[in-house]
């Protein structure tokens, strides 16, 4: 999950090393979203195994409704991309609450419906922000950091 977060940078740092262009062009978002979903799936299996019935179906449920985001976006292309916004990957914030809680906190856990619907809700404000800057805005917060905290030049 860490590398995902910085995976372009890593993608343009080794561009640089072997003296090509950074990034992967037009390509970059499919490759970094069928490799997303490679984790997601391993994510998944762990999530199967969860004992809150509600928890383990709506975590599968998040799971389903990203990988049917991560087709329609393969399937529109690059053209489309703000379709992966009315997508998000709140599977991955899900799982790591459920993974948290179930831990050190289980009383956290949704019980029932509501709860549920709670802690969604709570869930989704940081990931609608994320989803919004990167898939419908297109901004690219990382070439900021390669620029600013790396001191790389811009493309």
């Amino acid at each position: 999950m860490l590398l995902d977060g910085v995976d372009v940078i890593l993608v343009d740092a080794l561009a640089s090393v072997l003296g090509e262009e950074p990034g992967l062009g037009d390509h970059y978002q499919s490759f970094d979203k069928w490799l997303d979903m490679y984790y997601l799936t391993i994510e998944a299996f762990v999530a199967v195994r969860f004992s809150n019935l509600l928890v383990r179906n709506t975590s599968i449920g998040l799971y389903c409704f990203r990988l049917l985001g991560i087709v329609v976006f393969a399937l529109t292309g690059e053209k489309y991309r703000k379709l992966i916004f009315f997508f998000p990957n709140l599977f991955e914030n899900f799982f790591l609450f459920a993974i948290l809680a179930e831990r050190f906190s289980p009383k956290l856990l949704p019980t029932n419906k509501l709860q549920l619907v709670l802690v969604l809700a709570l869930l989704y404000i940081p990931k609608f922000f994320q989803e919004w800057i990167l898939h419908y805005k297109q901004l690219t917060p990382w070439n900021w950091f390669r620029e600013s905290v790396l001191g790389a030049k811009p493309n």
